[in-house]
């Protein structure tokens, strides 16, 4: 079994396309670890050569040629900081694109599971966590490793006994570092996992905030999410608690390299064993220690969060498409709207069962009516036609073409849908009509407007079809957006509609201007509609009656009245009112 990389050799493998850049920002990482070691040797012979002896100009050239270095490490300092927060953000562009790109490509059931506010934190605050290591964040953990290894060869070039010595320390520290790196990584996960469930629960309150103002419920979800806000406060608490434990540590180390140093060093400076210089040298390459480990320790920490930012990001990344095209596919390049059910069962997982052999054939142009009780497998059964979910058990067949066969895109570029709640973006009215089609031109757009009635409305705001609609569709009615969803619906000229024919919600005048719209859409298309007005199933070539995942009755309305089953229960305590009140309103027109 191969072996599946690590989320760092992942998050990595996101520099390679930009290998220029990569290695100008490490040579110039190189250029400023290489020339700090070369200061406390200048410093060393300032002091042999000049102080010691009394040449002032000895001094003077150290000063120079550290002013030289200085002017040196600040070009590579400027390479390494411009080609490292370049490529911070470029990875974080493309891991964010590859997120977002995973995320809309994955199925129906996925989303049915997923909370929006958790998605948008791992796109947001996780990749920010992400991107902060793996440019910048990681030049400065190599650079600080790299002066680490510098600083232990220098002083043991300098003084192997000396050296030994003062490097006592220096493998605890290593392992100390890492050892917390190992602890908080898991720490960091929590904590990005709750970030994901507070922002699960303010979404979920914007989003409902018209229910929780009018139910008076603002302290209750202000509670919910200060609980929520405790916990991630607690997580967050536990790292600082385990950062400050250590902290100390690793300057009680590097502390104890220096006493080291003067302890065993210092009587050696003294007799002439060893130079002031070399002890002066020692000392700093020492506190040159100091710099990186605590950087260490905080890149560790980087790292730690990176890790299990990654962890999370990736996870959407890996899940699997459960419908995508198989090799082979074919294109449907014209559809007649013929649609086959053949012994077609589903179930959303194992055990849990929703359609139970449904068999039914639907030519090109009818009108099919599915009724049932609330969970009897209505939206199932549209659901499995343009491939939002697959059918675990038979086939469901376009013109002849078993759905798995064809490729998904040009299956539901011939399919309509128009919902119950239907969604509009927080774009123009021209552009959430053409988003289907987003070539159209503003002829079509208008020609689709004026068949499903939106036209009249449109033309009386200010800006026309030019009128932003705010999100969700929220500056216009209920009834507004469900015509403009069927004008979006028309303008892609589909041969399969699947509606949802509730209306009622609406007045009864609006009712009327979306039956009209529907009464052009299905014009010469094969509609499923999930039924709940008498009227629709009258008009139904075929009625399918739902119970429990199965087809229990099937035929016209009038049959399945005569049949006295199921339908005809539901007529009875759902549909005859309906059909009074229709022949109430005739015999009132005729009296007026």
């Amino acid at each position: 079994m191969q072996k599946q990389p690590s989320v760092y050799q992942r998050l990595l493998s996101y520099l390679k396309p930009y290998w220029r850049q990569v290695i100008l920002a490490y040579t110039a990482v190189l250029f400023a670890a290489l020339l700090n070691l070369f200061v406390p040797q200048v410093i060393k012979d300032a002091i042999d050569n000049g102080l010691a002896a009394g040449k002032a100009s000895a001094l003077f050239a150290a000063g120079g040629i550290i002013l030289g270095i200085a002017l040196v490490r600040g070009l590579a300092g400027f390479g390494q900081r411009y080609y490292g927060e370049w490529l911070t953000h470029r990875v974080a562009y493309d891991l964010r694109n590859h997120f977002y790109d995973s995320v809309q490509h994955l199925p129906f059931a996925f989303h049915d599971r997923s909370h929006t506010g958790d998605l948008m934190s791992r796109a947001t605050s996780d990749i920010s966590e992400t991107e902060r290591f793996v440019g910048i964040g990681l030049m400065d953990l190599i650079s600080a490793v790299l002066l680490l290894l510098g600083v232990i060869v220098a002083m043991l070039l300098e003084s192997l006994p000396l050296a030994l010595l003062g490097l006592i320390p220096v493998p605890l520290l290593i392992f100390a570092t890492l050892r917390f790196g190992n602890i908080v990584r898991p720490m960091f996960k929590r904590i990005q996992e709750q970030m994901g469930v507070l922002s699960d629960i303010m979404q979920e309150s914007m989003t409902g905030i018209g229910v929780v103002k009018a139910f008076a419920r603002e302290p209750y979800e202000l509670a919910k999410f200060d609980e929520g806000n405790d916990e991630w406060f607690d997580r967050r608490y536990t790292v600082i608690k385990t950062w400050a434990n250590n902290w100390p540590l690793f300057t009680f180390l590097v502390a104890s390299s220096i006493f080291l140093l003067l302890w065993f060093g210092g009587p050696q400076a003294l007799s002439g064993k060893i130079t002031v210089g070399t002890l002066f040298a020692l000392i700093s390459y020492v506190l040159m220690l100091n710099g990186p480990v605590q950087r260490l320790g905080f890149l560790v920490n980087l790292m730690a969060t990176a890790g299990a930012s990654a962890t999370r990001v990736f996870e959407i990344i890996d899940t699997p498409n459960e419908v995508q095209d198989k090799p082979g596919a074919v294109p449907l390049d014209e559809a007649h709207g013929e649609v086959v059910f053949e012994k077609v069962g589903f179930a959303y997982r194992e055990g849990l069962q929703i359609l139970h052999d449904v068999t039914f054939y639907a030519k090109p142009g009818q009108r099919i009516a599915l009724i049932g009780p609330t969970g009897s497998g209505k939206s199932t059964i549209t659901n499995l036609i343009p491939r939002f979910y697959e059918a675990t058990e038979g086939r469901v067949l376009v013109d002849g073409h078993d759905v798995r066969d064809l490729q998904v895109k040009s299956l539901r570029q011939h399919i309509g849908i128009v919902l119950q709640d239907p969604f509009l973006f927080s774009q123009t009215i021209a552009e959430n009509i053409a988003y289907g089609r987003s070539q159209a031109t503003m002829d079509e757009i208008i020609a689709a407007a004026k068949a499903a009635r939106v036209h009249e409305f449109t033309v009386g705001f200010p800006e026309g079809y030019e009128t932003r609609v705010g999100e969700r569709g929220v500056t216009l009615s209920g009834g507004q957006k469900q015509r403009i969803a069927i004008a979006r619906a028309l303008l892609t000229d589909p041969r399969i509609l699947i509606l949802d024919d509730s209306t009622s919600s609406v007045d009864t005048e609006t009712e009327h201007l979306i039956k009209e719209a529907l009464d052009i859409l299905m014009e010469g298309r094969t509609t499923f509609i999930i039924a709940q007005r008498l009227l629709t199933l009258k008009n139904a070539d075929y009625i399918l009656v739902l119970d429990k995942g199965q087809i229990v009755e099937r035929g016209t309305h009038d049959s399945l009245l005569a049949q006295d089953g199921l339908y005809r229960q539901i007529y009875d305590l759902q549909l005859r009112d309906q059909e009074e009140f229709v022949a109430l309103q005739e015999r009132l027109d005729v009296s007026d």
